[in-house]
């Protein structure tokens, strides 16, 4: 039976859910999981004191009941899988090298930031910096796959080196800000795609208002493109429709290295 947290109090404060991943706790009884503190407060509350907690520590935990306050779930995790059956707090699977990560609700902001593998599913909306760097980092996500059933806010992928991002419903202003590698793939995103882009792939089929900065370089097909639709299609089927094979493409950000491109297509 998977290790279970069932929320049975109000959340009084945010949580710092970090130290509950399947190698945190194995080998743990279910009294010393209890004791450990996730509050971020002095009143520090201890995972029993919000928790009823049972099953078995193994290489899946599930969370019964969510908040907007459960910060830091799935930091460096390292395998296994973890299911959120409601929502999530920020900076949901900071440093996250493999494994997988679901949750049923919305999330908070800085999701993915600095993961490197592993996929990441989240059934409602995604806040602000999605696979974006946090303060006084230098690079956001790093590799591993995130799908985004809801809308994504704004500055997706600021900063992200490598992996993918995939929104069913749309993504806010300045996605792949200061972006220089990995893909962002939406229906519809907000204005200023691409601000100080330098290197990666934006596959929009409706991109809000560019910056007179990138640059128009003419219809585009290619083998690369059945590819990658094939790939998503396997990755998430109802994602495969995003994948344009014949886009028109702009070069840019020329106010910065300008080696990205802006795929725009039905």
């Amino acid at each position: 039976m998977a290790l279970t947290f069932r929320l049975k109090a109000q959340v009084p404060e945010r949580l710092d859910l970090s130290g509950l991943t399947p190698v945190a706790l194995a080998g743990k009884s279910l009294g010393e999981i209890a004791a450990l503190v996730i509050g971020t407060t002095r009143l520090a509350p201890s995972v029993g004191d919000l928790f009823d907690v049972s099953g078995t520590p193994d290489d899946t935990i599930r969370f019964e009941g969510g908040s907007e306050r459960f910060d830091g779930i799935g930091t460096k995790l390292a395998g296994g899988t973890i299911v959120v059956e409601g929502d999530a707090g920020a900076r949901l699977g900071t440093g996250m090298k493999s494994g997988t990560i679901s949750v049923a609700g919305s999330v908070g902001p800085h999701a993915a930031t600095a993961m490197t593998g592993g996929r990441i599913e989240i059934g409602g909306d995604a806040g602000d910096f999605l696979g974006g760097a946090i303060h006084g980092a230098m690079a956001g996500q790093q590799g591993g796959f995130v799908l985004v059933r809801g809308r994504i806010g704004d500055r997706a992928g600021d900063r992200m080196k490598r992996g993918t991002i995939v929104s069913l419903t749309g993504v806010g202003a300045d996605v792949g800000s200061r972006m220089s590698g990995g893909t962002i793939i939406a229906p519809v995103s907000g204005p200023r795609p691409g601000t100080l882009m330098k290197r990666g792939t934006l596959i929009l089929a409706e991109p809000g208002e560019l910056a007179p900065t990138f640059v128009d370089t003419g219809s585009w097909a290619a083998t690369f493109a059945m590819l990658l639709k094939r790939w998503i299609a396997a990755e998430a089927p109802d994602a495969a429709h995003l994948i344009p094979l014949r886009a028109r493409r702009y070069r840019g950000d020329m106010a910065a290295v300008g080696k990205s491109e802006l795929l725009v297509g039905a």
